[in-house]
This record gives structure tokens, C-alpha cells and sequence, in this order.
């Protein structure tokens, strides 16, 4: 699969640094927090930010029509596009997440360092960035890097998941599980479908090579690690994405997690499935909708239309009569795994000619003085 080959390579390009500092809880001096680029998505849709939610919606199609990796095969500037056009648009055309997105302000340029207002709480609201666990005598907290999963560090500031599933601090128990780590991945709808195989690299505590994981060497704190029994290791792994995955599925990474304390074993990485916009589809419910413009007479003598799905050209009957908003489901050509998808509903939109020539307006003219058809009756 070509296209889902040259939309991981393009994520693998992306570099997420979630830092946590132990200990700490969100709202906090913004000044330990993690400084990240802020994204103008109002910019990456080339709209302003009074658009509309249907000019937003229509720039993001035009967008991701140009730069899909199924049409900009082998272009790498266009694969880094499309998954920078997928993440304006994953914001500003989701009412809640856009209106948390403007409450940042406009003064903000792009290329500027970010970091959130005091008082800010992150997307969902919650806990935001959760301390890491920090051993006895440790200097500061762990850094992970999430590499692949297709979404900014700005982004995953504000909207995403974060990070790590809480922290022992000031513990003395001497056996403790690694926490577990999440993050979000980008998959497209083509992934979603087929299934994919996707490479993501992870920078994370491991035990201490030097004590073991013990914190000590002697009487006296290991002078590798401080103390903390830790130090960082940067991996990459394969990660499966199965066929037929859906919308906030999460995908379980074992042992991949924060390493554990004093001999116990690590915790995992779970990746939640975010699915990327489509310049062709809508994802709702493991169905899809497409929107099939028919001339009139079309819909009103019926016709054979080559409509896509994710898996190529199909041919659907228009009937005699069909109405501007009428869907017509193709079964089986939507998500979810084989056997079990959801349909493809075409939903027909009449569009008649904005201009005509002399000829043909006397063909109309003759239609409506034929025509016992009155729309308002």
C-alpha cells in the first residue's frame, strides 16, 4: 500500500517531546512548561479566522485532495502537507476544539514559541501533563519523544493525550510497575481499511545499566542516574495498526511503557487511533458519506455513475426521480473489520448550470411550458 507507506514516512519526519516534570500538576507556572512551535491552522487552510464552517470544510478538501499520499506519490513536502492540512482541520473543524483553539488569542505568529496562558487547562480538561515518576536523589523529570504518530508537539499540547498514567513521587515502596505511556496516531482511512504496519519511535526510562535499576552503587546514589534507578533509551517498533480499527480504538503496545521500579516490569504504550480527514470521505459511525453531484436530468432520468471507495471505482444506479439529498448506500465499502463494515452512503446533490448558451435555454424554456411539475405544490 503505497500511499500508507509514504504517510508514515512523512510522520516519521514528526517529533513529539512530551516533557513531565514530577510532581507538578496542570494549571502551572507556564514557565515549566514545555516551549513548543505554534501552529497557525488558520494559515495551513489558507482561510481567515471569520471562515465559516463551510468554507473551512471546503479548503480542507481542496487541501487534502492536492496533497494525499495516494496522489503526491513519492513527494515528500506534500506527504508533511497533508498531515499538517489533516491536523488544522482535525482543530478548526470540530466546533469545541476550534473555540478552545481561538480562546489562545490572535496574536500569536507563526514560528513563535508557545506555551499555555496561566490558568489554561488543556483540551477535555483533566490533569494535562501528569508527573513522571522521579526515584530518590533523581535531578529532574523523564523526557519522552514520541516519533510517527503524525501529530504536532503543539497540537499534543493542547488537544492530546498525555503521556503518562501517573507517578510515585516521594514513594519508598522498593517494587513498583512502570507507568503507562499513551499518545495519539494519525491513521487514514486507507490504513484503517487495509491495515498497516507502522514505524514509531520512542525515547523512554529504562532501568539504570550502572546499579540495575536499584538507584544505589555502595551506600551512595548511583552517580549515572542520581539516584533514580533511571535513565532514558530511545527505541523504534513496529506497531501493527489492524485492519478495520475504528475512531478512539487504542492500540496496546506491552512493555513498552515507563520501566518499572526495583525489579518490577514496565508499563505500556497505548496509542489511540485518530482518524484523518478524507478529501473524498466523512467518517461517522463506521460508515462513510460521499457527496455525488448529478445534473437534472440525471435525477430526473436516472443514470450509471462511477462513484470511489476506499478500495477503487464502483458503479451505482441513479434512479428516475432521485432527490437532492437522497442517499443511496453501497453495503460493505465502509470501516471496520471484514465482514462486520459499516456501508458507503452517496448522497446526491443536484447542481444546475450557473450559465447556459442561447440554445440551451430554449430547450428549458420548452421543458417548463411542457412540465406539469410544480415544486411548491
Amino acid at each position: 500500500m503505497e500511499g500508507s507507506a509514504c504517510i508514515a514516512q512523512a510522520h516519521a519526519r514528526v517529533v513529539r517531546v512530551l516533557k513531565v516534570e514530577a510532581g507538578a500538576n496542570y494549571p502551572r507556572d507556564p514557565d515549566t512548561v514545555m516551549a513548543v512551535e505554534y501552529k497557525d491552522y488558520y494559515k495551513t487552510l489558507g482561510v481567515e479566522r471569520t471562515a465559516s464552517d463551510d468554507e473551512i470544510r471546503k479548503a480542507f478538501r481542496k487541501l487534502a485532495r492536492q496533497y494525499h499520499p495516494d496522489v503526491a506519490r513519492n513527494n515528500a513536502r506534500a506527504e508533511e502537507k497533508f498531515k499538517e492540512v489533516n491536523e488544522a482541520y482535525e482543530v478548526l473543524g470540530d466546533p469545541e476544539k476550534r473555540k478552545k483553539y481561538d480562546a489562545l488569542g490572535a496574536g500569536w505568529k507563526q514560528g513563535s514559541e508557545f506555551r499555555p496562558p496561566p490558568g489554561w487547562e488543556p483540551f477535555g480538561g483533566g490533569g494535562g501533563f501528569r508527573g513522571a515518576r522521579r526515584g530518590r536523589g533523581a535531578g529532574g523529570g523523564v523526557e519522552f519523544e514520541f516519533d510517527g504518530t503524525g501529530f504536532s508537539d503543539f497540537f499534543e499540547q493542547i488537544f492530546g493525550q498525555r503521556g503518562g498514567g501517573g507517578f510515585g513521587f516521594g514513594r519508598e515502596e522498593t517494587s513498583e510497575r512502570g507507568r503507562d505511556l499513551e499518545a495519539d496516531i494519525m491513521v487514514t482511512l486507507e490504513e484503517a481499511v487495509r491495515g498497516s504496519v507502522r514505524s514509531i519511535s520512542l525515547r523512554r526510562a529504562i532501568p539504570c545499566p550502572q546499579c540495575g535499576g536499584t538507584g544505589t552503587a555502595g551506600r551512595r546514589n548511583c552517580p549515572s542516574c542520581g539516584g533514580a534507578g533511571q535513565t532514558s533509551q530511545t527505541e523504534t517498533h513496529q506497531v501493527k495498526i489492524p485492519a478495520g480499527v475504528t475512531e478512539g480504538q487504542r492500540l496496546r503496545v506491552g512493555g513498552k511503557g515507563d520501566a518499572g521500579v526495583g525489579g518490577a516490569g514496565p508499563g505500556d504504550l497505548y496509542l489511540t487511533v485518530r482518524l484523518a480527514g478524507h478529501p473524498d470521505f466523512r467518517a461517522q459511525d463506521g460508515n462513510l458519506f460521499y457527496d455525488l453531484d448529478l445534473a437534472p436530468w440525471e435525477a430526473v432520468l436516472g443514470a450509471s455513475v462511477s462513484v470511489p471507495t476506499l478500495e477503487g471505482q464502483v458503479n451505482i444506479k441513479i434512479p428516475p426521480g432521485t432527490q437532492s439529498g437522497q442517499r443511496l448506500r453501497v453495503r460493505g465499502r465502509g470501516l471496520g473489520k471484514e465482514g462486520a463494515r459499516g456501508d458507503l452512503f452517496v448522497v446526491a446533490r443536484i447542481q444546475v448550470p450557473n450559465r447556459i448558451t442561447d440554445g440551451e435555454r430554449r430547450l428549458w424554456e420548452e421543458i417548463a411550458k411542457e412540465s406539469r411539475f410544480s415544486p411548491r405544490d
